[in-house]
């Protein structure tokens, strides 16, 4: 990120070969607390039409984000991060290196997301235990989805839970508790039905 050009001023800096679609919009700032500094992007960055991309996110080289995508404020990305179409990724995010966040994903504030893990179609992420507690906004805690780990489509993954490194998530798992290193879980609520195949990380 040594080499940045500001494309539209004010909006968005990027490195060299960036790729804009239409109708980006970039540099929103929060609707509450002190205005932010433009977003700040990598080399190679590809940002498909109708995306939203809040002031204060910072992210490494290679980005790519899909159609109709929201990234908030004050999210962190790190290299060779993919967000499909019309995935949301609340504010004060950890992307690692690597990952993977398919179409129609739900990434809520203050949750992780390891180097290399990998997030399914339509996977919601929460980190309110009790919404409608009065003191909901200060006691948030987003999940942490360990290294290589992958989330089948559409599982759900309550606030506070740690998927260990290579875990593997069922498609429509709904997670309540750790998942430990290794282990594959299936079900509502998802239990342990077996340790993950090598050939699930393959490429990966």
């Amino acid at each position: 990120m040594d080499e940045i050009d500001v494309i539209e001023p004010g909006e968005g800096v990027f490195g060299d070969e960036a790729d804009i679609g239409e109708y980006v919009e970039l540099g929103v700032q929060p609707l509450r607390g002190p205005d932010l500094p433009p977003p700040v992007f990598g080399m190679r960055a590809r940002i498909s039409s109708h995306a939203v991309i809040y002031a204060g996110v910072r992210t490494g080289d290679d980005l790519f984000v899909g159609h109709h995508a929201t990234i908030r404020e004050n999210c962190r990305l790190g290299h060779k991060v993919s967000v499909g179409t019309g995935a949301v990724l609340e504010h004060h995010v950890t992307v690692g290196n690597e990952v993977r966040i398919h179409s129609g994903a739900f990434i809520p504030e203050h949750s992780v997301l390891e180097d290399g893990c990998w997030i399914g179609p339509r996977v919601c992420l929460t980190n309110a235990k009790y919404p409608t507690y009065p003191g909901v906004k200060d006691n948030l805690s987003g999940p942490v989805i360990g290294r290589k780990a992958v989330i089948g489509a559409n599982a759900t993954i309550l606030p506070g839970v740690r998927v260990g490194e290579r875990a593997l998530v069922g498609a429509g798992a709904v997670v309540t508790r750790d998942v430990a290193p290794g282990d594959v879980v299936a079900g509502n609520p998802a239990k342990c039905v077996g340790r993950a195949d090598s050939k699930c990380y393959e490429g990966h």
